[in-house]
Parts: structure tokens; C-alpha cells; sequence
């Protein structure tokens, strides 16, 4: 079941995931346009807000394109789930695949932030034929217990700021040592993207129960790699964005990763940690260029398929 509503940038859509609880999706571009859709897919915590620079940029092209961008279950302006110990991957998963569905997105490229580039590599290793290119932001087959720890550490218990001034304060206390020159704009752009304002206070914009799904981790205990779901992407073009501060994503995971796949392009963010913002014509570029190299890929692929 979907609604439509016009945002400021983009269409705002509700999907009805199986078990009825309503996702929220943001999409841009036309249906018809010629490049090959895009899938957002935002981090733990993380809203589509993050994608808000990106998306139109990826819609514009060159070429045009149709880009959606999906809020899970209890994020952003999807629904909360009452029972929390469905914010899990799995069915996370199952709500990517509903939504994919119910928008007729066919093969697309994933940009997947985080946890949703978790859910890409799942999602290629169960349904491949969904995926025609992958953009992993700050996010590998391993991620690191310290950084686990530190977003374990605030998740859900942020301070309700009174404004987004004072949130932005909060913010550049908590992370300036990963984002050291970021500018006074930029911090306030990640309150606004951190808190939603509800009924005249500034709330978190995700269910604070996500927290309750970080209790059970061990952060003792190494989290289990991912490495048969990220070469189950060996037959699509990938893109590596990691934040040279990051500590979820190491230098050595993204080396031993371009071991196994020579042809992965790879871009570094200087002074930012995890997860590097989406901004800047330079990282938009990148990012717009690749997804057209998707296309060709895509094509030659179609074609050789066709020949064979």
C-alpha cells in the first residue's frame, strides 16, 4: 500500500511492510529515466537525510536517474516497531525486499551506509539478481568492536538538546576527534539529521528501543565476518568510501578486501571518521561517475548474456 506526499526534494512514499508496519521511502527522479536506479540505504541510527545531498545529485546524472532511499523500521519517519527485537537484519532485510517490490525497482546500484551496507552484502548473497553495482560507505566484511562500542556508548542515551544550536553542540563535543574540521554549519546540518522535532520538542530521530539490539552484542567478542556475502558481489562494480578517522572500518579490512577484488575503486575522506558525510561536489562527483559506470557494466553484461 503506498501514499505519496511532495517534499521539498523528492516524493515522500509509505510502504506497507509485510507485517504491516509502515516504512517510509524517499524518491527522486522519474521512473522511466534512462541510468539504472539507486538504492540509499542509511546506517544504525541514521535517517535519509543523510542522503539528502547525494540522491538529487545521483537523479541528475549524468544520466538521469530514478533513486530511492529507505528509512528502516523505527528510523527516520518510518514506524516504530513495538516489539524491538525486530530491529535486526533479517528483517530489516525482508523490508528492503517488500519495498523493492512494491516500487518495481528492478536491478539497481546500492549505496549502502553502515549497517545498510550490511544489508547489501546479505541481500547480495540472497537475491544477486537485485543488485547491478555496490557503494559501500565506511563499511566492510569486518567491522571493528571499538567502533561497535563507541555507538553502543551513546546510542539512545543522547541529551534532548533545546535547539538544534545546542544539539550541534553535543554533537561537535562527542565526535570532533573523528570530525575535527567540520564547520559550525556542517554540525548543525548532523543535529537536524540527528533529532526531529515532535510536538515542539526535539526528540531522536529513531526509536531509542534500537539500543536494546546493541545490549546483546559482546564487544569482547570479534562480530562475525562477512566475507562469503561481500565476494557473492564479485560479479558488479564496487565502490569503497571509508573516513580515514573511521574506527569501523579499517585500513586493513579495505586492503584485504581490494586483495579479492582488484577492481574496486576506493576513496579515502580525510579528517572524518565514521561515517564520512555524503557532501561536496568532488565526493558527489565521484559517486555520480561510478554509478554511471554501472550502467555500461550492466549493459555489457545484458549483452554478453544475450550472446551467449
Amino acid at each position: 500500500m503506498l501514499h505519496g506526499e511532495v517534499l521539498e526534494q523528492g516524493k515522500s512514499l509509505f510502504v506497507s511492510a509485510q507485517d504491516g508496519l509502515r516504512l517510509h521511502v524517499r524518491e527522486y527522479g522519474a521512473r522511466a529515466a534512462p541510468g539504472l536506479p539507486v538504492v540509499c540505504l542509511p546506517g544504525l541510527a541514521r535517517t535519509v537525510a543523510d542522503f539528502d545531498a547525494l540522491a538529487p545529485a545521483l537523479a541528475a546524472g549524468p544520466p538521469a536517474r530514478r533513486v530511492v532511499a529507505i528509512d528502516s523500521r523505527g528510523r527516520g519517519h518510518s514506524e516504530h516497531d513495538a516489539d524491538h527485537a525486530n530491529y535486526n537484519c533479517t528483517v530489516e532485510l525482508g523490508d528492503i525486499i517488500n519495498v523493492l517490490i512494491a516500487l518495481d525497482v528492478g536491478p539497481a546500484v546500492f549505496v549502502g551506509s553502515s549497517r545498510g551496507g550490511v544489508l547489501t552484502m546479505l541481500l547480495g548473497a540472497c537475491h544477486p539478481i537485485a543488485i547491478a553495482g555496490v557503494v559501500l560507505h565506511d563499511v566492510g566484511p569486518v567491522t571493528e568492536p571499538k567502533g561497535v562500542a563507541r555507538i553502543r556508548g551513546y546510542i539512545g542515551k543522547l541529551p534532548h538538546p533545546r535547539s538544534f544550536e545546542e544539539g550541534a553542540e553535543i554533537l561537535r563535543r562527542l565526535m570532533s576527534a573523528q570530525f575535527p574540521k567540520l564547520t559550525a554549519a556542517q554540525w548543525l546540518g548532523a543535529a537536524r539529521g540527528t533529532w526531529h522535532l515532535k510536538n515542539g520538542a526535539l526528540k531522536p530521530a529513531y526509536d531509542v528501543g534500537i539500543a536494546r539490539a546493541l545490549g546483546g552484542i559482546d564487544i569482547e567478542r570479534p562480530l562475525p565476518c562477512l566475507w562469503n556475502e561481500f565476494d557473492a558481489l564479485s560479479g558488479v562494480p564496487m565502490l569503497v568510501i571509508r573516513g580515514a578517522n573511521s574506527d569501523i572500518l579499517s585500513a586493513a579490512t579495505v586492503e584485504a578486501m581490494r586483495a579479492r577484488r582488484t577492481q574496486m575503486e576506493v576513496i579515502e575522506v580525510a579528517d572524518e571518521g565514521h561515517a564520512p558525510l555524503l557532501e561536496g561536489d568532488e565526493l558527489l562527483g565521484r559517486i555520480v561517475r561510478f554509478a554511471a559506470g554501472c550502467d555500461v557494466a550492466s549493459r555489457k553484461t545484458v549483452a554478453a548474456q544475450a550472446a551467449s
